[in-house]
């Protein structure tokens, strides 16, 4: 669904102490953003802000940047982050394709994929967040031993990410092609979760540990 322009977002999310608008300027010092040492997760295309909120309140030990393009997605989130008067989330503006501009060596401790475009063309392939271009970034960036979740709708994108995260140096440690069948107990459901799962729509999931 198509967004209208918001010409209060921007304004908004300039004076919102939440939202780091330019997030290149915190490269290498993102615990400063927090004001503590705890390690900081990572969520990409955080959409309303749902999942990041609803895992910030129950894991107040971490620190969470959720990361999305659109002012006008990111407004929204910013507002419902700001009500719930949760303070371990950032929340910024960026392509993610620019991603490995913002974090400095070993500065994440895990990255949280939802629901990504599946790219179905071949010739767009390498736009998917899971793609191995992608993960090669994230690389540049993340702790040794931490996590990518990944959850999908899609079979074809969730079968070919698994040999993305594989020639990507990636080792699976849990995957499921029906994360609300699997016993797995720490999911948190999003808002496109709730509803594939209506339309009787398998959730794939999987964690994949950096070697």
């Amino acid at each position: 669904m198509r967004l209208r322009k918001k010409w209060w977002a921007r304004p908004y999310m300039e004076e919102n102490l939440l939202c780091i608008v330019e997030p290149r300027e915190y490269k290498g010092r993102w615990k400063e953003a927090f004001n503590n040492n705890n390690e900081i997760y990572l969520e990409l295309g955080c959409g309303r802000g749902d999942f990041v909120t609803n895992i910030a309140q129950k894991n107040p030990e971490k620190n969470y940047v959720a990361i999305d393009l659109k002012d006008e997605v990111i407004a929204i989130a910013l507002k419902k982050i700001t009500e719930s008067e949760v303070e371990n989330i950032r929340i910024s503006p960026l392509q993610i394709a620019f991603i490995n501009e913002v974090f400095d060596k070993d500065e994440i401790g895990r990255i949280y994929i939802n629901f990504c475009n599946p790219w179905p063309k071949d010739r767009h392939k390498k736009r998917r967040l899971t793609h191995t271009r992608f993960l090669t970034k994230y690389k540049e960036f993340l702790k040794p031993n931490s996590q990518i979740w990944f959850k999908t709708d899609d079979d074809e994108l969730f079968v070919e990410s698994l040999d993305y995260f594989k020639e990507c140096g990636f080792e699976i440690e849990f995957m499921t092609y029906d994360l609300h069948k699997s016993g797995f107990d720490k999911n948190i459901v999003t808002e496109y979760e709730s509803k594939f799962l209506k339309l009787g729509i398998n959730i794939k999931f999987l964690i994949a540990k950096l070697k």
